[in-house]
């Protein structure tokens, strides 16, 4: 069956400068890392991706190792390049990253020069792109100089494999060192992809929301949902279906009695200002102007929705944000380690 973007993709969508460059992302984007693996039926792929554009997300963010198998989303994702997106390429950003394990040997992952040039021709090979808008560093390398690092990203750029370069999971410090190496080489810093949430909040012990307003780079908060955690799904108990009883992402000591009191007590504060959890969450990361676009993930179509549906509530009284700090001052869930220095899971 033949899909047409829907006329009216641009109606309701807020979009929000990336810093200081001049590019402007939608308040909500759509990640890949989920539910885009040959564990998912294409059909499911494509409906949530047209959903997604459709509703005014422009931006599609992917890494090479998303799947499984590793690789496989990007080649979905190019399928759907291929066909419903077609004629729609320059209506898109286009992200992808490389830093954890995509392939066997020590050239298959961290961050030298050899691995982030041979793995952004791969994601661009499987997407079919000649260039991605966003090439990020997915976290830091501590045994590579960082110079090498952005060195690279640098000459993605200015090879036309990328039109901006990002980097991700990187602390203040560590932001500081990169920004002001690729400042020098003439290809700033775009981006900036942490995670971070009501749950998780180590961007803000860290000061890296300072930082980066203070250097002008965007940012894209990951897991704004805490994998699942900040919807309706855990409610009632760990459902047979869910990322924790699949041995994914989110493990299941996070969903202590404790922390699912904490999830029920933000449900109800969601109920009073007439949104979802899910809802909540997303606007409570976006509540100040600090992060640029909240990232997302979806199983289906309806969660596509239910997501974009934030951006007709972004506000929040003094009250509401007074009951969320102490609902949630003993939550500290941290699915990543907060230190950029430290090794973490593949996402």
């Amino acid at each position: 069956m033949t899909w047409t973007a829907a006329p009216s993709r641009y109606d309701n969508m807020v979009y929000r400068r990336c810093g200081q460059s001049g590019l402007k992302l939608p308040a909500i984007s759509l990640g890949l890392w989920h539910n885009f693996g040959e564990d998912t039926p294409h059909a499911l792929k494509r409906d949530i991706a047209c959903t997604a554009f459709d509703l005014g997300i422009t931006h599609f963010d992917l890494a090479n190792n998303y799947g499984p198998r590793p690789g496989s989303a990007e080649s979905a994702f190019g399928e759907i390049l291929r066909t419903d997106f077609a004629p729609y390429r320059d209506e898109m950003i286009i992200s992808s990253k490389a830093g954890y394990g995509m392939w066997p040997g020590p050239y298959g992952e961290w961050g030298s020069r050899k691995y982030m040039i041979a793995s952004c021709d791969q994601s661009l090979k499987r997407m079919g792109l000649d260039y991605v808008d966003i090439f990020y560093s997915h976290r830091f390398d501590p045994d590579t100089p960082l110079e090498e690092t952005m060195m690279a990203l640098d000459h993605i750029v200015r090879s036309g494999r990328a039109l901006y370069v990002g980097i991700s999971s990187y602390n203040s410090k560590r932001t500081r060192e990169a920004a002001a190496i690729l400042k020098e080489l003439g290809t700033p810093c775009l981006i900036h992809q942490p995670s971070y949430s009501m749950i998780n909040r180590w961007v803000e012990e860290d000061g890296l929301l300072d930082t980066l307003d203070e250097l002008g780079i965007g940012s894209i908060a990951f897991s704004p949902l805490a994998q699942g955690m900040l919807t309706n799904k855990y409610l009632n108990g760990i459902p047979e279906d869910s990322r924790a009883t699949q041995g994914k992402s989110l493990k299941s000591q996070f969903l202590s009695d404790e922390n699912i009191e904490t999830i029920r007590a933000l449900n109800a504060i969601a109920e009073r200002r007439d949104q979802t959890l899910a809802q909540m969450a997303i606007a409570w990361v976006l509540r100040n102007g600090k992060v640029t676009t909240a990232l997302i993930g979806a199983s289906r179509a309806e969660q596509v929705r239910d997501c974009v549906r934030t951006v007709e509530n972004l506000d929040f009284t003094d009250a509401e944000l007074n009951e969320i700090a102490a609902t949630t001052r003993e939550a500290d869930i941290n699915l990543w380690a907060a230190s950029a220095e430290r090794k973490g899971p593949s996402r």
